[in-house]
């Protein structure tokens, strides 16, 4: 018996009568099979508590050594789950983490949870799936599940990721075709950082394979560990619902965004507007304008579609349409606070910017794909002086297209009095919207924030934009 039928066989019963998918999904049954995770970050960090959490034996790999280090100590990199979920996994004998490629070599299911961003044209990029394709290539054996969770356009799981493993198992001489001899599928994350009473495993998941048997066994094994299963007939299936799930927001958002800009000019407030419409119990969904999109996935995943569209030779114009009017956000606010400043004559250039907010949505650290970054650098660009306050990001972070030195300043009486103005990008709970109210001259409100704010304490102009 050859060190692979070894391995697949151990703590089995007559495994010679066994094929390989039904050795798989025995140890699935049985949780005995190793969950290799690729990517502890926003998606792969909670899917590792939910695995866990299931009974299964973890293995979390990430290239960035600073949070296996950090995991291995019992600290969380990211602030939103808490030190408890990590103090839970770390101590944990089921659990090892780690930045050297060699211990996938020992997990039977590899799951892929990595970035999927746009190039410097706004094409997909998708070095870091291909690249962890590739680091799973290296150790790939008879019997191994690979699943993608990424966000992509369809066709990337079968077209991709198969040909890299395929490859992989023949340059190695192992003699493994797709579907027989190792499986994969794809199930997209569906993470929202920061919804309370959410966890990764309440959240409905979809699972397609390349092949049927690949479908069956990646979808057994999220029934084990999700409350919620919807399998679908491919993976292409799988990839294109996750799109469109994404896509139906952009759009919508763009919808009011554009709103936004035409009922202001008419001397109307949108976000009374939407409070008056979604009285309707039937026929209407209430989405909200803000100061652009942010997130991995909204901003990103209609160029995905788009790109792939126009590689089957058509046009998403409507896709497209909204990826310009939300893209063009953060230059309106920009636009406002200029307008707003000349209203008290003063110019932009030199007037001090007093932004609240860097994180792309309330009540998180996360900052990828923030419009408060660009609204940054565009108030820059314009001589403004800029300083930000946020309770959850005490230093401006690098990130991928910018990076600046500063830290958010303390919000104070004085702070606020000091600025020309005061701009809210995030509505974060922690904030004191009544002091920014009692002590800022001028506020540019993207959020609607000041709404909660007394109108007979409040002395600043509030400016919606």
């Amino acid at each position: 018996m050859s060190v692979i039928d070894q391995n697949l066989s151990m703590d089995h019963t007559n495994p010679q009568s066994m094929s390989i998918g039904d050795q798989l999904r025995e140890r699935i049954q049985s949780r005995t099979a190793r969950v290799g995770i690729v990517g502890l970050g926003y998606v792969g960090l909670p899917l590792v508590k939910a695995v866990h959490d299931a009974g299964y034996p973890v293995i979390g790999f990430d290239v960035d050594q600073s949070k296996i280090e950090m995991l291995n100590a019992s600290k969380s990199y990211l602030k939103h789950l808490g030190d408890e979920l990590v103090n839970e996994i770390s101590a944990s004998d089921r659990f090892t983490a780690s930045s050297d490629e060699a211990v996938l070599a020992d997990a039977d299911i590899v799951i892929l949870c990595v970035p999927t961003p746009l190039g410097e044209h706004r094409e997909p990029d998708l070095s870091y799936v291909t690249g962890s394709a590739e680091i799973v290539g290296r150790s790939l054996r008879a019997g191994q599940l690979v699943i993608l969770e990424s966000t992509t356009y369809p066709g990337t799981t079968r077209d991709e990721m198969v040909p890299i493993l395929q490859k992989a198992a023949n340059d190695r001489s192992l003699g493994l075709e797709v579907g027989e001899d190792f499986f994969v599928a794809y199930s997209p994350e569906r993470e929202d950082p920061g919804r309370e009473g959410m966890a990764t495993s309440m959240i409905p998941k979809i699972v397609g394979g390349v092949d049927p048997l690949s479908g069956e066994l990646a979808t057994e094994f999220y029934r084990s560990c999700i409350e919620n299963i919807h399998p679908v007939s491919s993976a292409e299936v799988g990839e294109a619902a996750k799109i469109l799930e994404n896509v139906y927001r952009a759009v919508n958002i763009a919808l009011v965004n554009e709103l936004k800009v035409v009922f202001d000019r008419m001397g109307i407030d949108i976000w009374e507007v939407i409070e008056a419409a979604k009285t309707k119990p039937f026929g209407f969904q209430a989405f909200y304008p803000g100061p652009g999109l942010g997130g991995h996935c909204i901003p990103i995943d209609p160029f995905y579609l788009t790109w792939k569209a126009k590689a089957v030779g058509l046009e998403t114009r409507f896709i497209e349409l909204a990826g310009e009017i939300n893209q063009d956000m953060p230059s309106h606010v920009v636009r406002r606070v200029m307008e707003s400043l000349n209203d008290d004559t003063k110019s932009l250039r030199e007037s001090s910017i007093l932004i609240i907010g860097l994180a792309y949505k309330p009540n998180v650290d996360d900052v990828r794909e923030s419009p408060a970054a660009e609204i940054l650098k565009l108030l820059s660009e314009h001589g403004a002086d800029v300083s930000y306050h946020d309770p959850h990001i005490p230093t401006f972070p690098t990130m991928r297209r910018y990076e600046y030195d500063l830290d958010s300043v303390d919000l104070n009486p004085d702070t606020i009095a000091s600025a020309d103005c005061v701009l809210i990008v995030t509505d974060h709970d922690a904030v004191n919207w009544e002091l920014i109210g009692q002590h800022a001259r001028l506020v540019v409100d993207t959020r609607n924030a000041m709404s909660v704010t007394d109108p007979s304490t409040r002395k600043a102009r509030v400016v919606k934009a």
